[in-house]
């Protein structure tokens, strides 16, 4: 279970981030909506300790025996919250000239001292969690190309991978499919969803599309100005509360309020 209770982030006057509370059981699966600056990408970073909330507390016992707070974790047991909580980027952040099979093990570096991770010194045993991570992910075959010889939705696809070795009870996904094309956000949208499924993975995932998150989510929560103006099952979601969430601010708005909101718009 994670709970979030009432965090707040601040900067200067800006609020990004307005006392957000809500709790998420086990093997959920979650799609955060909202337009851009709604505080989607700094509520996941909040929760990844990326970035130190203002105030308010995030709470989980899935990563450690007794739940904690995790916004006072320092060092090692920092260390072991990120790896337990794996984050997915828009931007993929795999390094380009190494190969995809490297940046995998990358995500065991919690794992191993700092010395045997700068060496390149992984075990056999995290090799062969690695190359499952990666025929999971139908990328195996590519296991020793560049990262930078790849497409996007491949490199998507790796960056999946690298948090699956990372044996994560969370998986937050910020805007995962932002830059793909509509075959390679299927692909990827597909492996997030298996991996929920399959594994009991909770996933959290940042989406700006709202059919999106219908066709994938058990649960989708919308955020607006920092703070949640809905939360609760896809189908209970009417077409004047997605209005309100994307709000259109004004009629040279609208043409992305209808983008957003997709099929639901026509009735489908």
């Amino acid at each position: 279970m994670l709970k979030v209770e009432s965090l707040t982030k601040s900067f200067g006057s800006l609020v990004a981030v307005d006392n957000v509370s809500f709790e998420v059981p086990a093997g959920q699966m979650v799609g955060i909506i909202g337009r851009s600056g709604a505080g989607k990408s700094t509520l996941l970073r909040m929760i990844n300790r990326l970035t130190d909330a203002s105030s308010g507390r995030v709470l989980c016992d899935d990563a450690f025996a007794t739940e904690v707070d995790v916004c006072t974790l320092k060092g090692r047991r920092l260390r072991q919250w990120r790896a337990r909580c794996a984050m997915v980027f828009q931007q993929f952040n795999l390094v380009p000239r190494l190969a995809v099979m490297t940046n995998v093990l990358m995500g065991r570096i919690s794992y191993h001292p700092t010395v045997s991770t700068l060496l390149m010194m992984f075990s056999d045993a995290d090799r062969a969690l690695a190359i499952r991570a990666l025929q999971r992910l139908d990328m195996v075959s590519h296991g020793l190309h560049r990262a930078d010889e790849l497409s996007g939705g491949q490199q998507q696809r790796v960056a999946i991978a690298r948090a699956l070795v990372q044996e994560p009870k969370i998986l937050l996904a910020d805007e995962p499919i932002a830059s793909l094309d509509l075959r390679n956000a299927t692909i990827v949208m597909d492996s997030l969803r298996r991996i929920n499924q399959e594994d009991g993975i909770t996933v959290i995932s940042n989406l700006h599309l709202l059919q999106t998150a219908r066709d994938y989510c058990d649960r989708i929560i919308g955020m607006r100005k920092g703070v949640i103006v809905f939360d609760g099952a896809p189908a209970q979601m009417s077409e004047a509360q997605a209005r309100e969430i994307y709000g259109s601010g004004g009629q040279d708005n609208e043409e992305e309020v209808e983008l957003a909101l997709g099929a639901t718009s026509t009735g489908h």
